[in-house]
């Protein structure tokens, strides 16, 4: 079995990652990109699927870990009966070539060690050709893939396992690395364990000690874990940031709603932009900024919902029926079939992205505006069609509400660009025809008078999450009696255990089966409602319970099953770290100096 989602610590480099389990064994990991092919998957199988255990032999040792400040370095504390260990773990990057290091040091008395490393490229399901080399090295080759494994003690082939086992003092260590580089180039010298350590010690430290968090003593830490983890989620030369670096980690233990997340989304663009701005990351702003413009430039009724990390569009969707599937969960996917979906939502994220970005300062772009003209003047042809929404439902599709409110922020966001920016080659006059239009059509069709709220589609009776965005990206002032009524019968429709649903799957909205955790980025939206509301108490009393979920490094996955107190869905997710981030910086100008009061909230320039 694999561990609990929520005992995965993340490590990385940047344009890949891996998850660490409590025990020591890395269960997931592909290279050299998030969503190359797995040579670890036993997080989705078993051991026989791939991984690399480093751990004490007896099974009752417990286990603590923490990050090194500031870095994404990890260390795994043991104790055992008879003496303590510690684990680090980290990755490097070479040209072409990855690293995966691990040092095990001896901090008080004797521990028997064992390593258990099995190599499955191909998703769990291609045995490589090993052989050893003259300085006593393994490489181990299938296809375009190379590792080669260094270890300063003995090992031995068993069923098709690479083993070790060894004893270690007070004061001893041992240093442990794996290195990936594609099959047709030289084997790659060993690296310096320790070297690659404090190298990358080093650079996140700096990283991280160059911002600085405009938030409450109290989360700072937590805040910067999450940007962190952001930034472990970034490919270091396209900007492109994943959703997350795992696949079919399932929304429902035991059901099939697993979905591959290694991509990046557009949804996301807005609050993330605002989230690393915020927080000082300028650099990693511009860059996201600028893979958003190079991934949708085309023409405007091609454009995606998601892309691949350098801006790829096909993103086909299979299965592995090789794999088991987390605690059972089937099917395993690869590709995500949801990019030929239709969104019109993602319109409204692409403007209002590219407009916070010129609000925060960052440098005009004509490219990007001419391509925000034509993006604008399409959704002018297509904004009424029915769509599927911004939950990738594989139902029948509807008119949602919040798809006609983004659209109805293009428009906005495109119009404010020219008002406040002086750009040009717009037809403002026939834009704000339309913004108008869309802006009626929703309070008419969105709002049912009878229920007293909005719905999540037109002519629908059921609640949605995505309501509450109207008020964050500024189509309504949190202090309107209906947006005031629509978070109240949220609050009693779907609130689960104090945490937001996205909706309630039992009305078959979404043409699957089965049902899912609390979504954790909505619960994160309600607590910006509460503090838009002047709901001070509330918004910081559901905030500190979904930072109260975090395990014990800091990370957060997609969502919460509330019934079995555990983290479910892909992990670890960047759209929740997003919110934690945006809902901590909102909290504090809630409560801090009157100048950051007045400052806007999320990704708005709201109307209130």
């Amino acid at each position: 079995m694999p561990s609990l989602i929520e005992d995965y610590a993340l490590i990385g480099n940047c344009a890949s990652a891996a998850l660490v389990g409590r025990d020591g064994s890395i269960d997931w990991m592909s290279l050299p990109r998030f969503d190359s092919d797995a040579f670890f998957a036993s997080l989705l199988g078993n051991p026989e699927n791939g991984r690399w255990l480093i751990g004490p032999t007896d099974q009752t040792s417990k286990a603590t870990r923490q990050y090194r400040q500031g870095t994404l370095v990890l260390e795994t504390r043991f104790e055992t009966a008879t003496g303590v260990v510690v684990l680090t773990d980290c990755m490097g990057r070479r040209r072409d070539h990855a690293d995966v290091v691990r040092l095990v040091r001896c901090e008080s008395g004797s521990v028997e060690m064992r390593i258990d490393l099995v190599i499955r490229f191909g998703y769990g399901l291609v045995v490589p050709w090993a052989r050893r080399l003259g300085d006593d090295r393994l490489t181990m080759v299938a296809g375009p893939d190379r590792l080669t494994f260094t270890s300063p003690i003995p090992f031995t082939g068993k069923d098709m396992h690479t083993v070790a086992a060894f004893t270690l003092k007070a004061g001893e260590e041992l240093p442990f690395s794996l290195e990936w580089a594609p099959s047709y180039l030289p084997i790659p010298a060993s690296v310096d364990v320790k070297s690659v350590i404090e190298e990358a010690s080093t650079a996140w430290a700096e990283w991280s000690g160059k911002h600085s968090f405009a938030v409450d003593a109290e989360w700072a830490d937590l805040v910067l874990r999450s940007a962190i983890t952001l930034k472990a989620l970034t490919h270091f030369e396209t900007g492109g940031i994943v959703a997350a670096p795992t696949t079919s980690l399932p929304e429902q233990l035991g059901g099939g709603r697993n979905w591959d997340y290694r991509y990046c989304w557009l949804r996301d663009a807005t609050l993330t932009l605002y989230a690393l701005m915020s927080s000082g990351f300028v650099d990693e702003a511009v860059a996201w900024r600028d893979w958003l413009v190079r991934a949708i430039a085309g023409t405007p009724d091609q454009m995606q919902i998601m892309y691949g990390i350098a801006g790829e569009r096909r993103l086909s969707e299979f299965e592995l029926p090789w794999l088991e599937g987390y605690e059972g969960s089937k099917p395993v996917r690869v590709g995500n079939a949801a990019s030929d979906q239709l969104q019109l939502d993602v319109f409204g994220e692409v403007l209002d992205a590219m407009y916070q970005a010129r609000r925060m300062g960052m440098d005009y772009d004509e490219f990007g505006w001419s391509i925000e003209r034509a993006l604008v003047d399409h959704l002018d042809t297509i904004w009424q069609q029915p769509d599927d929404g911004i939950w990738e439902i594989r139902g029948e599709r509807q008119q949602f509400t919040h798809s006609k409110v983004m659209a109805w922020v293009a428009f906005d966001r495109a119009i404010r660009s020219v008002e406040e920016f002086e750009l040009d080659h717009a037809d403002v006059d026939r834009w704000r025809r339309t913004r108008d239009a869309i802006r009626e059509q929703v309070l008419d069709k969105g709002y049912n008078a009878e229920l007293g709220h909005f719905t999540q589609a037109y002519g629908s009776k059921h609640l949605d999450a995505s309501l509450l965005l109207l008020t964050l990206v500024g189509f309504l002032p949190a202090s309107d009696e209906r947006m005031i009524r629509t978070v109240e019968a949220i609050e009693k429709t779907l609130l689960r255990d104090g945490f937001v649903l996205r909706y309630d799957t039992d009305s078959n909205v979404d043409g699957l089966t089965g049902h899912e955790g609390a979504f954790l980025p909505c619960s994160f939206w309600l607590v910006d409602n509460y503090t838009l509301m002047g709901r001070s108490d509330e918004a910081h009393a559901l905030f500190k319970r979904l930072v109260g979920l975090c395990n014990d490094v800091g990370l957060l996955s997609e969502e919460y099953d509330v019934e079995a107190k555990r983290q479910v869905g892909n992990f670890p997710q960047a759209f929740t770290h997003v919110g934690l981030i945006n809902s901590a910086h909102n909290l504090w100008r809630d409560v801090g100096p009157a100048q950051h009061r007045a400052e806007s909230m999320e990704m708005t320039a709201a109307a209130e």
